[in-house]
Protein backbone atom coordinates (compact mmCIF):
# COMPACT_ATOMS: atom_id res chain seq x y z
CA UNK A 1 0.00 0.00 0.00
CA UNK A 2 1.63 3.45 -1.01
CA UNK A 3 1.26 6.24 1.43
CA UNK A 4 -0.60 9.21 0.68
CA UNK A 5 2.18 11.95 -0.56
CA UNK A 6 2.65 15.97 0.22
CA UNK A 7 5.26 17.40 -1.46
CA UNK A 8 6.23 20.79 0.10
CA UNK A 9 7.84 23.76 -1.81
CA UNK A 10 10.38 24.90 0.03
CA UNK A 11 12.11 27.14 -2.36
CA UNK A 12 12.21 30.72 -1.25
CA UNK A 13 9.49 31.79 -3.33
CA UNK A 14 7.06 29.47 -2.10
CA UNK A 15 8.33 29.44 1.49
CA UNK A 16 8.32 33.49 1.83
CA UNK A 17 4.60 33.35 0.58
CA UNK A 18 3.03 30.72 3.09
CA UNK A 19 4.61 27.37 2.90
CA UNK A 20 6.14 27.71 5.93
CA UNK A 21 2.90 28.34 7.60
CA UNK A 22 1.18 25.39 5.61
CA UNK A 23 4.03 22.71 6.44
CA UNK A 24 3.01 24.00 10.48
CA UNK A 25 -0.53 23.54 9.33
CA UNK A 26 0.32 20.13 7.65
CA UNK A 27 2.24 18.78 10.89
CA UNK A 28 -0.06 19.84 13.30
CA UNK A 29 -3.19 18.25 11.25
CA UNK A 30 -0.84 15.02 10.80
CA UNK A 31 -0.90 14.52 14.88
CA UNK A 32 -3.94 15.88 15.72
CA UNK A 33 -5.35 12.72 13.51
CA UNK A 34 -2.96 10.37 14.76
CA UNK A 35 -1.39 10.32 10.86
CA UNK A 36 2.27 11.17 11.34
CA UNK A 37 3.14 7.62 10.20
CA UNK A 38 0.58 7.24 7.40
CA UNK A 39 1.21 10.43 5.20
CA UNK A 40 4.98 10.50 3.36
CA UNK A 41 5.78 14.03 3.64
CA UNK A 42 8.23 15.52 1.64
CA UNK A 43 10.26 18.96 1.38
CA UNK A 44 12.11 19.87 -1.95
CA UNK A 45 13.18 23.17 -3.58
CA UNK A 46 12.08 22.40 -7.22
CA UNK A 47 9.29 20.55 -6.98
CA UNK A 48 6.98 23.50 -8.24
CA UNK A 49 8.57 23.16 -11.59
CA UNK A 50 9.05 26.59 -12.37
CA UNK A 51 6.04 27.77 -11.42
CA UNK A 52 7.16 29.76 -8.08
CA UNK A 53 4.87 32.90 -9.47
CA UNK A 54 2.03 30.58 -8.52
CA UNK A 55 3.40 29.84 -5.00
CA UNK A 56 2.78 28.63 -2.53
CA UNK A 57 3.07 25.27 -4.35
CA UNK A 58 2.21 21.54 -2.68
CA UNK A 59 1.94 18.45 -4.62
CA UNK A 60 -0.65 16.68 -3.03
CA UNK A 61 -0.49 12.98 -4.33
CA UNK A 62 1.22 13.64 -7.28
CA UNK A 63 -1.17 16.52 -8.36
CA UNK A 64 0.51 20.43 -8.29
CA UNK A 65 -1.80 22.64 -6.51
CA UNK A 66 -0.70 26.93 -6.32
CA UNK A 67 -1.97 29.25 -4.10
CA UNK A 68 -2.04 26.97 -1.38
CA UNK A 69 -3.81 29.58 1.62
CA UNK A 70 -4.32 27.94 5.41
CA UNK A 71 -8.26 27.52 4.40
CA UNK A 72 -7.15 25.59 1.12
CA UNK A 73 -4.66 23.42 2.77
CA UNK A 74 -7.06 22.41 5.49
CA UNK A 75 -9.53 21.48 2.89
CA UNK A 76 -6.76 19.48 0.89
CA UNK A 77 -5.58 18.00 4.57
CA UNK A 78 -9.33 16.96 5.35
CA UNK A 79 -10.45 15.80 1.77
CA UNK A 80 -7.47 13.56 1.07
CA UNK A 81 -6.87 12.53 4.36
CA UNK A 82 -10.36 11.64 6.08
CA UNK A 83 -9.93 7.96 5.09
CA UNK A 84 -6.51 7.35 6.54
CA UNK A 85 -7.71 8.11 10.39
Amino acid sequence: MQLPSINICMGSSCFSRGNEQNLAIIEEFLFEHGLSDEVDVELGCSICKEQCSKGPNIVFNGKLYSHVDASLMLKLLTENLKNES
